[in-house]
């Protein structure tokens, strides 16, 4: 089974477009881009168009990368006090010099369509269904969910343990009755512990380092890291070859990434009180 992050996403935006009608209410997201970095301009411009796609209004600031923090937490700051503004969110990475932490702490938590923020970050750890989840492994839990696939009692294993994917993930999983385990760089013997998950989510972006020797068949494959070669998007996990044993697994490009703009749009609309 092909878990395919095109057709839900495009569901989950039909479906958000259809209640931002009905409620006759402006929705509005304000983006904030600091420098030209090429990558970060291209996923601007793909939530630009998720926006106009959803019917969410977007607000772009676009600001030179010789901004200085005063300047971007002065803005972060008059977003939060706008009532317009429901959702903020600042594109990373940011230019050197300018310090991410205090600027996610700057943004109010009731905007923070990121889920970044110590609150929404804590809410997913309460199981709070009110706070904002971090929208790539909101959307990777989605695609499992959407594909009928249980989680309660599997052996989930994730690979990566970042505050805003890894760590996350893993507590979602938890949190719908996996039994969870956390592998990184100092983990020990990773084929033998891979080979034991049920689901099987890997966000460490080093490309192809899953093979199929490392995955239990009938295994659930969620492939969320991006690396290049030769110029082209692929994933952590070697698809060709993996897909031979898995029972379900993600594309790479083409299965995450437009969860989690998705997810995006979703959290931008319940920011608005929409949902």
């Amino acid at each position: 089974m092909i878990l395919d992050g095109k057709i839900l996403s495009k569901s989950i935006k039909e479906n958000l477009k259809n209640i931002i009608c009905a409620s006759g209410k402006e929705v509005s997201l304000a983006v904030i881009l600091v420098g030209q970095d090429p990558a970060s301009c291209i996923y601007v411009k793909n939530k630009t168009n998720d926006c106009h796609e959803v019917g969410i209004k977007s607000l772009e600031y676009k600001l030179p990368d010789t901004t200085k923090q005063e300047e971007l937490m002065d803005l972060i700051h008059k977003l939060n006090n706008d009532d317009s503004v429901h959702g903020i969110l600042v594109q990373f990475p940011l230019p050197e010099g300018l310090d991410e932490s205090a600027v996610v702490k700057a943004i109010s938590p009731q905007k923070d369509v990121d889920g970044f923020s110590k609150i929404n970050v804590g809410g997913v750890l309460m199981n709070d269904k009110d706070c904002f989840v971090s929208c790539t492994p909101a959307g990777a839990l989605e695609l499992i969910k959407s594909s009928g696939i249980e989680i309660t009692g599997k052996n989930a294993v994730v690979i990566g343990r970042s505050n805003n994917v890894g760590k996350p993930m893993a507590l979602l999983l938890l949190n719908e009755g996996a039994t969870v385990t956390v592998c990184h760089s100092k983990t020990q013997n990773l084929k033998e512990i891979t080979k034991q998950a049920d689901i099987l989510v890997s966000a460490v972006g080093k490309a192809h380092m899953i093979t199929e020797d490392m995955v239990k068949n009938g295994a659930v494959v969620i492939d969320i890291g991006i690396s290049r070669i030769d110029g082209k998007q692929v994933g952590d996990v070697d698809f060709e070859n993996v897909s031979k044993v898995a029972y379900a697994i993600t594309p790479n490009p083409g299965g995450t990434g437009p969860m989690t703009r998705a997810m995006l749009m979703y959290n931008t609309v319940k920011a608005a009180g929409l949902l």
